[in-house]
């Protein structure tokens, strides 16, 4: 669907008389992101070439917030504002940890810069607006449905994550409003959650805003975190029944290159047994930073094997932002 082509059911659309802030103005900060990455860029395959979403404008000089992995290794990136203009942006930083991406505009946006909020005192079942680029016809109505822990199948892990109902449809980037609005979360997944009655609710996964404000003087002056960057082995894992199974394996990743293999149980890391995907991050990332040996167990076939893995810094593999 093309992005001119979508709006939300009336219905589902946040009202602004509902609202004790300007409802508009809010929304008119929250600008559409196109990126364009290079087929040989380490994350094409899993992200795809062109990347589309939602970003919102944090300082009034043209910093916008937008999720990490629309514009991480982007050779063109384009700002869409809800009154039709097209503006060129530059890649500031993108941070592993958080998720969060943020770019700078390459000319005057002249729109006004969202608060930031606090996320730690959202509570469930606050209303919330998720915002999307297009003003009200594609923002959406809705709600704090969960605040919990989240692990990536992609070695993330958040402590506490803001989940969303209902979901809304272009949720990458976009912007989540409190009751006052402030910016409390960045849009960055869509994820269904079984309820009670067998049912599927869909819900947004959202980057609590939080997460931002230690790293943010960091961002801007030297595009990421001042910290050693967290040891990285590149596998894709997922839970099977308490178990930690790996999935998929990245290309040139230290867990190719260890020969780790797709259906391999992980038992243990470093003599600590692993049965969930947030033991297993947490326990390789106390080990020290990207570059430290990590000893895993695994069973393969009926058999139990040792491997060492060489970490590495992930951010080494990827395309450096280059000034358009």
């Amino acid at each position: 669907m093309a992005e001119t082509e979508w709006e939300m059911p009336r219905q589902s659309r946040p009202n602004p008389a509902d609202y004790a802030y300007d409802l508009d103005r809010a929304l008119s900060a929250v600008v559409g992101v196109r990126a364009t990455v290079p087929e040989d860029a380490f994350t094409a395959q899993t992200l795809g070439t062109e990347r589309a979403g939602n970003g919102v404008v944090i300082r009034e000089d043209g910093i916008v917030l937008t999720i990490g992995y629309l514009v991480t290794e982007a050779e063109s990136l384009w700002l869409n504002t809800g009154d039709g203009r097209a503006l060129p942006g530059h890649v500031v930083a993108y941070d592993q940890e958080t998720g969060f991406g943020l770019v700078q505009a390459l000319g005057r946006l002249d729109l006004p810069a969202v608060p930031l909020g606090q996320s730690a005192a959202a509570r469930v079942d606050d209303d919330v607006v998720i915002g999307g680029a297009g003003g009200r016809a594609r923002s959406l109505a809705a709600h704090i449905a969960v605040k919990q822990e989240f692990a990536g199948y992609w070695e993330y892990l958040l402590d506490e994550a803001l989940f969303t109902a209902p979901a809304h449809p272009n949720w990458g980037g976009a912007a989540v409003l409190d009751a006052a609005g402030r910016l409390i979360g960045i849009g960055s997944l869509h994820l269904q959650q079984a309820r009670e009655n067998g049912r599927a609710e869909h819900l947004n996964m959202n980057v609590p805003i939080d997460l931002l404000k230690p790293i943010y003087d960091d961002l801007l002056t030297l595009g990421r975190a001042n910290k050693p960057p967290r040891p990285w082995l590149g596998f894709y894992a997922t839970e099977i029944e308490d178990r930690v199974v790996i999935a998929g394996l990245a290309n040139d990743g230290p867990a190719r290159r260890a020969d780790l293999r797709v259906g391999d149980l992980l038992v243990s890391v470093a003599g600590q047994e692993i049965g969930t995907l947030a033991a297993l991050y947490r326990r390789i990332w106390s080990l020290g930073r990207a570059g430290v040996e990590v000893p895993m167990t695994l069973q393969r076939d009926g058999h139990t094997l040792t491997v060492m893995l060489r970490s590495t810094d992930r951010a080494a593999l990827l395309k450096k932002a280059r000034l358009q």
